[in-house]
């Protein structure tokens, strides 16, 4: 595994199993906060999170003003700090939607629902739990 990685084995386990995955996003008003699931979540090679999109309105309107998002995301089902029962991470990162492309058609064929497709990519992670 290269030293670089960012999203640990543990990240992956989590995202296997099902959980709420919650994503802040803020322009020029309050924060918003926006809800999915951990199976939706899709990561690329070069460690880009991939999230199908067919609401996330208000998210898409903040990510045109700032995109600089925060997620929060976790699973009873993965054992966590010395063997503590479930896990999460908290994760900030850099936001755009993605409209067309090879990665909108992987995405589009996977979940025929989406409009679009969030793309966070990740510049800091937290195991929580």
């Amino acid at each position: 595994m290269n030293a670089s990685k960012k999203l640990t084995e543990k990240f992956h386990k989590v995202i296997e199993n099902e959980g709420v995955v919650s994503i802040v996003s803020w322009g020029k008003e309050e924060p918003h906060i926006a809800n999915t699931w951990n199976s939706y979540l899709e990561v690329t090679e070069d460690e880009r999170i991939l999230i199908p999109a067919y609401g996330l309105r208000k998210t898409q309107r903040n990510v045109e003003v700032n995109n600089k998002v925060k997620l929060t995301l976790g699973s009873r089902d993965v054992l966590g700090y010395k063997d503590y029962q479930g896990t999460g991470f908290y994760i900030e990162g850099t936001a755009r939607y993605i409209t067309s492309g090879e990665e909108y058609d992987y995405m589009k064929e996977k979940y025929s629902f989406l409009s679009r497709v969030l793309e966070v990519t990740v510049t800091s992670i937290k195991q929580t739990l």
